[in-house]
């Protein structure tokens, strides 16, 4: 569908339904950053064009530069363009409150889980479903990002270079040198053309405010709520890449250095969230309940909140700033031969994050008929997203 269509179809669109429509990618996104663009590109592209899968990847693109949850930047930038501002932040409200509510519960029920001896197959078929949705987003994102040699050639860079190195700060590396390629093998002249950009500048500050503000307590005051707001943020700031990266920087903290918690109660934890839809960052909120835990329920919610609030505040106020001028910067031309290769690379990430989900997964039969069957549905569009995370739950209690 065309630019101007969709932006009429935007114009016309409700509040309450693209809320819904984020509330239903919000139960059907598995497995972290790269399945949750699958579905997105299911949801919010192909069935309702609330943008088009350009623009979806150009914002995969922009958020895997940036420091912060990516792929819930990416759904806030999306509510940002259909309704401003307050629609972005009551997307993030619907796409993370709900996950963030659970894991807070979660963090009270920790000594009960461990005990309790859950088996992990019951998730079994999740993560071939989510390979299902990824393989479907590559190949209509590889259709549209692979326009000659040179952005194939960068497809495949990006791919088999995050395939064998796969640590945080490689994926913003090799965005970088996409963008860089495409604008040294351009023969187009007057790359830097000016425009007139606008940056709402007062977020910026806001994120340096709480940056410095927080280190300035944590110095001043030995308050345990604030020191988690303080390390909770720092983890936002300081990572790239989404939920399984920052990860080990939580665990380093949170468990070797300051003992808030056991190894096998990190351990639970990690892997409750890994079989909840949302957000990975949504770990924040059992952390920090699980570090508050020694006095009241009251301290215990508190700390579990302003983890939750500390990790993704760092990378909303990001994108606040950066959303709003975005359209403009693209206007350069150099931005936008860049975009050429950055998206082609990112059209990489995406398809080598399936090889390596399924990996994880294992070659199984069964987990590739699961993986075969959700291709076909979705390619189809015979079977809601959701439906489709159902019945790989079911299958996995069933089997």
């Amino acid at each position: 569908m065309k630019k101007d269509n969709i932006s009429d179809n935007i114009n016309k669109v409700r509040w309450g339904t693209f809320l819904k429509d984020v509330f239903i990618c919000s139960l059907g996104a598995y497995g972290g950053p790269e399945a949750h663009y699958g579905v997105f590109t299911d949801q919010l592209v192909i069935k309702k064009n609330y943008l088009t899968e350009e623009e979806l990847v150009e914002l995969i693109a922009l958020t895997g530069i940036l420091p912060g949850p990516s792929s819930t930047q990416t759904l806030v930038a999306i509510g940002y363009k259909v309704g401003g501002p307050v629609l972005a932040l009551l997307t993030m409200l619907v796409w993370a409150l709900p996950v963030l509510t659970l894991m807070t519960l979660l963090s009270f029920l920790s000594q009960f889980l461990g005990n309790v001896n859950v088996s992990q197959d019951v998730l079994r078929y999740v993560g071939p479903m989510a390979v299902g949705f990824i393989i479907v987003a590559a190949y209509r994102i590889g259709r549209k990002v692979v326009t000659d040699k040179i952005t194939l050639i960068l497809l495949l860079m990006g791919g088999i270079t995050t395939y064998f190195i796969r640590e945080p700060w490689i994926y913003p590396l090799v965005l970088i040198i996409g963008g860089a390629v495409s604008v040294v093998t351009s023969k187009e002249n007057n790359l830097w053309n000016h425009v007139k950009l606008s940056p709402p500048w007062g977020y910026i500050m806001a994120f340096a405010f709480f940056t410095i503000g927080s280190i300035l307590l944590t110095l001043t005051w030995d308050n345990k709520i604030v020191h988690l707001f303080e390390s909770f943020y720092r983890y936002g700031y300081l990572v790239i890449g989404g939920g399984q990266v920052v990860v080990p920087l939580m665990y380093s903290e949170l468990v070797e250095v300051n003992q808030y918690m056991t190894n096998q109660e990190f351990l639970t934890g990690f892997g409750l969230v890994q079989g909840l839809p949302g957000p990975m960052f949504s770990f924040s909120a059992y952390a920090g309940g699980m570090a508050a835990r020694g006095g009241s329920v009251f301290t215990q919610i508190l700390g579990a909140v302003a983890g939750g609030i500390a990790i993704f505040l760092p990378g909303l106020l990001l994108i606040y700033f950066i959303y709003p001028i975005w359209e403009n910067l693209k206007k350069i031309k150099g931005i936008k031969i860049s975009l050429k290769g950055i998206t082609a690379v990112a059209g990489g990430l995406i398809t080598v994050s399936a090889i390596i989900l399924m990996q994880k997964s294992g070659f199984l039969i069964d987990n590739i008929i699961v993986m075969l069957i959700t291709v076909v549905l979705l390619i189809t569009k015979k079977v809601p997203a959701p439906l489709i995370v159902a019945a790989a739950l079911a299958a996995g209690f069933i089997f």
